[in-house]
């Protein structure tokens, strides 16, 4: 429930305001236009493995770099936006993602190509992290759901992307097509970002400090341990996380299904995804994050769990729609809880923090996959490995709602 302190901090003409979700509209366009770098080398995979000639394990290394370079890129976009506003990360990450696809169109070799792929991270992440994070002063009442929203747009783009980047591929090449899509990120990107230029309101005031170090007071531990905790936590749920939707593709080319019928698969994964999104907003709206991300994360397991007896073409697209809804709502809580228990003039930077461990998370759980697979030459193990990884997430956010004493408020 909000505290009347907090909402009286900020002017009520601009907090839950129409300009308020005018603006969340602008961040979820510009999430599904900037994410497209999270997603376009899942489509690629197969095509840049065979032009590479290189083996499964070697070609998701790229992958892994464009997480470390989105989670990393979250901290540095995270820093940028809470000293000088959204606008300046999303023109750099802009740049950035022009700059990585011209690269990665060029490479000729898989180190090239890997560069630039965490050159893409790095661009990615400007549309990500800081968007949400910027939204959240935006709004008191709605929170949850608006922080939801905002981070739709990174499903967004995986469920839109996926389709027409297979089928440029298969008509003009992977290069062409990589070539294509930077030039589309930094041609739209860089004036939509101008619309998001008036200041955040009142978002450094003393009683929203307050109110924050109070909640954290509630939960019983100290600032530093609360982060270390939800390091682990995000780190664990990602390598969960990436096994389908890293692998998907590849998985259903070896099951002689075709790489189509695997990003037809992503695109629904991420596409229900959005749903759990949205559902996970509003119900961390009543309950608060910590306890959303649990029923999240638990029914995540569950998913993973179906993947190791089900291998039919119709199953695997019911499964993956289950994984999108059960998954999606996961790492949006993370924004909210940092929201919840931290300040607000270092949320940016803080929720950057979080967000690197799940990405670090999916770059090490999309490599570890791979590898799993180059040795078993079955999947089977890499959905157990996902499992236990699972098991690790609920262990920590089940303790933190537990543990005696603790007092949920959320903000």
């Amino acid at each position: 429930m909000t505290t009347n302190a907090d909402a009286g901090s900020r002017p009520a003409s601009q907090i839950d305001s129409s300009y308020a979700w005018m603006r969340l509209a602008v961040a979820l366009l510009l999430g599904t236009i900037g994410s497209v770098g999270m997603w376009s080398f899942v489509v690629a995979l197969p095509a840049v493995q065979a032009d590479f000639g290189i083996a499964r394990g070697a070609a998701s290394l790229p992958f892994t770099l464009t997480m470390f370079g989105f989670g990393f890129g979250g901290i540095v976009m995270g820093r940028l936006a809470d000293r000088f506003g959204i606008v300046m990360p999303v023109i750099v990450g802009a740049v950035a993602l022009g700059a990585g696809y011209a690269l990665s169109g060029i490479a000729t070799g898989i180190g090239t190509f890997a560069l630039a792929q965490g050159l893409l991270g790095l661009g990615s992440a400007a549309t990500f992290g800081p968007l949400m994070t910027d939204i959240s002063h935006w709004f008191v009442r709605r929170r949850g759901i608006a922080v939801a929203l905002a981070s739709c747009g990174n499903y967004l783009a995986g469920a839109i992307w996926p389709p027409f980047i297979q089928h440029f591929i298969s008509t003009e090449g992977w290069r062409a097509t990589q070539i294509g899509i930077g030039v589309i990120c930094v041609v739209t990107l860089v004036p939509l970002s101008l619309l998001l230029r008036r200041p955040a309101p009142s978002q450094h005031s003393a009683a929203s400090t307050a109110n924050a170090a109070g909640r954290l007071g509630s939960l019983g531990i100290s600032a530093n341990v609360l982060m270390a905790l939800l390091f682990v936590a995000g780190i664990a749920c990602c390598v969960a996380m990436s096994m389908p939707q890293v692998h998907i593709v590849a998985y259903c080319g070896d099951l002689g299904y075709g790489p189509a019928r695997g990003a037809e698969m992503l695109s629904m994964m991420l596409g229900f995804g959005l749903i759990s999104r949205i559902a996970g907003g509003f119900i961390a709206d009543r309950i608060g994050g910590v306890a959303t991300l649990l029923i999240s994360s638990g029914l995540q397991g569950v998913a993973l769990f179906m993947y190791l007896f089900f291998d039919g073409l119709f199953s695997l697209y019911v499964i993956s729609a289950l994984f999108g809804l059960f998954q999606g709502s996961i790492v949006p809580m993370y924004a909210i809880i940092v929201r919840e228990y931290f300040a607000p003039q270092e949320a940016g930077t803080r929720l950057g923090v979080v967000l690197l461990a799940t990405l670090g998370g999916m770059a090490l759980g999309g490599w570890m996959s791979g590898v799993i697979f180059d040795l078993t030459g079955s999947y089977q193990a890499a959905f157990l490995n996902g499992l236990g990884w699972n098991l690790v997430n609920l262990s920590i956010v089940a303790w933190l709602l537990y543990r005696p004493g603790r007092r949920m408020v959320p903000a």
